[in-house]
């Protein structure tokens, strides 16, 4: 039986479209995990962090459930009281 994992790198090796949206989603679920234990360790809510940011607890709520995707502006402004830095590194290929 194969893995999410062996079919994820079929699928990327046959389908540059699958493999453009499969990097794209995992890059996005980084960010996004990355937010989500910083918020966790600091003990801080989604409303807590919400007001630090001027935005709806449920816009948290969609960007941490992956169920939107934020502008880059609403990240940063997110990472701002978290203390986190978004840095671009080389890709590897």
């Amino acid at each position: 039986m194969k893995t999410w994992n062996d079919y994820k790198e079929y699928a990327k090796s046959v389908d540059m479209e699958a493999k453009k949206d499969i990097d794209e989603a995992e890059s996005l679920a980084e960010i996004v995990g990355a937010m989500i234990r910083q918020r966790n360790a600091m003990g801080i809510s989604q409303r807590e962090l919400a007001a630090m940011c001027n935005m709806p607890q449920s816009s948290v709520a969609r960007i941490e459930s992956l169920k939107t995707t934020p502008n880059l502006d609403t990240i940063l402004k997110l990472f701002e009281p978290l203390g986190l830095a978004l840095t671009v590194s080389m890709k590897r290929v």
